[in-house]
């Protein structure tokens, strides 16, 4: 496991991320893809949860199809 703080240090990045972008809007996909960024360096179990229902992944050949392209 990992600090708490980790995870609030991660939450305050995305924020900060998406507050100093330029766009008027953000989707939940700009979200989803950079908590995903956030999870993958922090703890790779919790990526792989995450990824898998936000991608909503059928099998794991589809989960590795996708692990690839990132």
């Amino acid at each position: 496991r990992f600090p708490v703080e980790t995870l609030v240090r991660a939450v305050d990045e995305i924020e900060a991320k998406l507050q100093n972008s330029l766009d008027r809007e953000i989707t939940s996909q700009q979200i989803g893809e950079l908590a995903m960024e956030k999870l993958k360096a922090i703890d790779e179990v919790a990526y792989v949860r995450f990824a898998s229902v936000y991608r909503q992944f059928r099998d794991i050949n589809t989960f590795m199809e996708d692990s690839t392209r990132c």
